[in-house]
């Protein structure tokens, strides 16, 4: 999917920051990384104190390396966003990467700057596959941001960019390629780790859940995915992908109910 990247029109051109949060990310960064080199004036890395090659690749690809321990999603990214040079600044995990189409959109606005920010699509890659129904597409995000105007928020894992005050925006043309799981184990740790920190972030906030929710949510999570965003058209990666979600929302609703009766 990621082709050569675009060449540089400096002439009267935004400077882009492009920051990445990672932890053991030895596998993805480079590719990140590369995908942005043809973009961006400025790639940050904010490492949270990986235990393999992530940072020296980082380095050797060109990136300015910060180190922070795990502060948690939203807080690291908004860590990442206050070290940008930039204001102009684009946000990327380090399992994602920018498309050709996309980075030269993200051009285009370098070169004419009108919005405070700019959505695009997340084209997820299951297994090997690319996925373009169900959940997980268009998954429009907003992403390529003029800092002053933005933070990151949301509950932890769920973390979005969003507005500090009204302001308009655009959606441009392209993908960010994100290479979510290699494999049905990847997926169902996952489902386990973000579960209990979702589950953590909605109880401190004083969020209530019940039996009705732990029955109903799964259910209608799936057939939102699988049958009204149309994921059976993605063969038996959509179904997959349906069931991992309606387990994540049954294990969110689980836990948090749990910690409810603990405390009663």
């Amino acid at each position: 999917m990621l082709r050569s990247t675009p060449k540089k029109n400096y002439l009267a051109m935004e400077l882009l920051s492009v920051v990445i949060i990672t932890f053991n990310e030895e596998k993805n960064i480079g590719r990140c990384i590369d995908s942005v080199l043809g973009v961006a004036d400025e790639i940050l890395v904010l490492d949270s104190n990986s235990a393999d090659n992530t940072v020296d690749i980082a380095r050797k690809k060109g990136a300015t390396v910060y180190q922070q321990a795990f502060l948690g999603y939203v807080e690291q990214k908004n860590k990442a966003l206050s070290l940008a040079k930039h204001n102009l600044v684009m946000s990327l995990d380090a399992d994602e990467a920018v498309d050709n189409v996309l980075a030269n959109s993200i051009l285009s606005v370098k070169n004419n700057f009108q919005y405070k920010g700019y959505t695009m699509n997340r084209y997820n890659n299951y297994c090997g596959k690319f996925i373009r129904h169900g959940s997980w597409y268009p998954d429009t995000r907003m992403r390529l941001v003029d800092k002053s105007f933005v933070q990151w928020a949301g509950d932890n894992p769920h973390d979005t960019l969003t507005f500090t005050s009204p302001q308009s925006k655009k959606h441009l043309k392209g993908d960010i390629l994100h290479y979510s799981f290699n494999s049905f184990e990847e997926h169902a740790d996952q489902n386990n780790k973000f579960s209990s920190i979702s589950a953590e972030s909605l109880f401190k906030r004083g969020k209530k859940t019940n039996l009705f929710k732990i029955v109903f949510n799964p259910s209608w999570a799936f057939v939102r995915s699988y049958w009204l965003r149309l994921g059976f058209l993605d063969g038996f990666y959509g179904f997959v992908i349906a069931v991992n979600i309606a387990h994540l929302t049954f294990l969110k609703h689980s836990k948090l109910y749990k910690k409810q009766k603990a405390i009663l």
